[in-house]
């Protein structure tokens, strides 16, 4: 994979930084990030030596375990053994991005009629929330969490936590019809950008985007790129590499404003890394 122009101009006018405490998120707001590994020892020792993460264990049954991760004390996303139906279908090691949302089960019912595929109907999560697992009209896959005692992630836009999140597809303007129309997102070019660089914007806050189709590979399905904060985006991706990760896209400058990469985890999970220049100034 090679660096993107439509890089160049998107953080520069979009990128800030959020409170690091989040007592609530709001529906539309990326509320959870969810790692399904086909080793997930193997994925706890990458991440938590990476970006300095503790994990805490909980049995789910019998063999069956659901990592959470925290930094300072506080979540920021999860990994658990992908089920066997799941192999045997060829599904690679993934992360998945949760979206919140006051009511799981309207959401995936308005998702359906919009062209989206249920995965997974609505279900409550023990006592900590209730979600439905949907694939956009343009096929990539999220989640949709609606909150009982969990929150979700309790640390966002700080270093080692999630920062961004950008959806790639090929079908740019059904995917903007879908979300606007789902989420309340507003979904628009950026002022005199040039790219093509379709900025999303909840509320008053800006989460993510959507890159033009023209610049992905077409042969790549649809999907949720996540994006960790980072100080240093070299010496994350050399210590990733050590640890046995790949690289997809060497740390790369963008305007001098930001320095990005795109990796892997051993088990195939693909994650991109941001680093603020301005920031490290």
């Amino acid at each position: 994979m090679q660096p993107r122009p439509w890089y160049q101009r998107q953080r520069r006018l979009v990128y800030t930084p959020r409170m690091p405490k989040v007592e609530k998120n709001l529906p539309g707001s990326f509320s959870w990030i969810e790692l399904a590994t086909t080793d997930q020892e193997g994925a706890k020792r990458f991440y938590t030596s990476l970006f300095g993460w503790d994990v805490i264990d909980h049995p789910m049954g019998p063999n069956e375990v659901y990592s959470t991760f925290q930094l300072q004390g506080l979540n920021v996303g999860a990994t658990y053994s992908m089920r066997p139906e799941q192999r045997s279908q060829g599904v690679p090691s993934h992360w998945l991005l949760y979206i919140a949302t006051p009511n799981a089960d309207n959401t995936a019912a308005r998702a359906k009629e919009l062209g989206a595929n249920i995965l997974a109907p609505a279900f409550d999560v023990f006592d900590m929330g209730r979600m439905a697992v949907i694939q956009d009209p343009t096929g990539a896959a999220f989640a949709v969490w609606q909150a009982y005692k969990s929150e979700g992630l309790e640390i966002v836009g700080e270093i080692n936590t999630l920062s961004w999140a950008d959806l790639s597809t090929n079908n740019v303007e059904n995917a903007k019809r879908f979300y606007k129309d789902l989420f309340g997102w507003k979904v628009e070019v950026g002022e005199k950008d040039p790219t093509g660089y379709m900025h999303i914007q909840n509320g008053d806050v800006m989460i993510g985007g959507i890159p033009p189709s023209k610049y992905r590979d077409p042969g790549t399905p649809p999907f949720w790129m996540i994006y960790f904060a980072v100080t240093d985006c070299d010496a994350v991706t050399a210590k990733a590499k050590e640890l046995g990760g790949a690289v997809y896209m060497p740390p790369s400058t963008m305007e001098d404003v930001l320095r990005i990469a795109i990796l892997a985890d051993p088990q195939g999970g693909v994650f991109a890394l941001f680093q603020d220049l301005k920031a490290s100034r």
